[in-house]
């Protein structure tokens, strides 16, 4: 059976491109008497307001989108991207990395990357990635607890070869490795985006991933944890965006293309379906 989630952040109220992407899934879960989940990825306590989570599910509601019960919040589920990392550090997989976002976007000028050499921004250097046992200690009295930090050589090699497959784009060859050394646990947060997608979707069942196509890449980087972890691997749909006029893509900040805006403007949720093509 076909399994399909939309999982926004609340960080801001839905715009258009997010009805687009949440119908998108609903559509392709419909249209095969599958499952449609939705999930809530709040995971980031300074930027994540519930007031948002209960809008967007308002909103969700007014577009006519139903979906099972109940709906999983990242926020409660914290332990079970603690024992994904744990797995991972069992393995040999992370290390502990002390440097400042500053100190990074720094080392990789100095070391001649450019501004923006990764998918995610600057690829790591590797300054902690080799810190003995009593450099690590004296780090972690010296400054505040680390990011945890997958390391990318030695994953890969134990990994080794892997693909997944996108609807549109048939197989796809994964280059996790142009990621570096990504961060799989902050210090302010025991997870990341990366880690808690993963795992949620595992969890959860998903079969069919439907996403925009600014998260292609990412794919790369979920399918090396998925081989890591031992998990199911699903299919992928990476839809496209939704641009206005002027060929910039929807954002949040846009209060214009809000689906509250709209609906104060007196917009029918049968007009918002038409005006993004579902």
């Amino acid at each position: 059976m076909i399994v399909t989630r939309f999982a926004p952040s609340p960080t801001g109220h839905l715009h258009l491109g997010h009805a687009y992407s949440a119908l998108f899934a609903e559509q392709a879960a419909r249209t095969e008497g599958g499952r449609f989940l939705l999930r809530i990825e709040d995971i980031d306590p300074v930027r994540c307001k519930p007031a948002f989570t209960s809008d967007l599910m308002e909103d969700l509601r007014w577009l006519g989108l139903r979906w099972e019960e109940p709906v999983r919040r990242q926020s409660q589920h914290l332990t079970d991207y603690q024992d994904a990392l744990a797995r991972l550090r069992s393995m040999g997989l992370l290390y502990p990395c002390f440097c400042t976002r500053r100190e990074v976007t720094a080392e990789a000028a100095a070391s001649g990357q450019a501004p923006h050499a990764g998918p995610d921004g600057p690829i790591y250097p590797g300054t902690c990635r080799h810190l003995s046992s009593e450099d690590q200690e004296h780090l972690r009295n010296e400054r505040a607890a680390p990011n945890w930090r997958l390391d990318m050589a030695k994953a890969t090699a134990l990994a080794g070869p892997l693909v997944w497959h996108d609807l549109e784009r048939g197989e796809v060859v994964a280059t996790p490795q142009d990621f570096g050394d990504v961060v799989l646990a902050r210090r302010d947060v025991p997870t990341s985006y990366h880690l808690s997608v993963t795992v949620d979707d595992h969890l959860q069942g998903v079969t069919l991933v439907t996403r925009g196509e600014d998260l292609f890449r990412a794919t790369d980087l979920h399918r090396l944890l998925q081989a890591l972890l031992g998990y199911a691997v699903p299919d992928y749909h990476h839809h496209k965006l939704l641009v206005d006029a002027s060929g910039h893509r929807y954002a949040k900040r846009d209060h214009a293309v809000t689906l509250r805006h709209l609906r104060s403007e007196g917009m029918t949720a049968e007009e918002v379906r038409r005006t993004i093509g579902l």
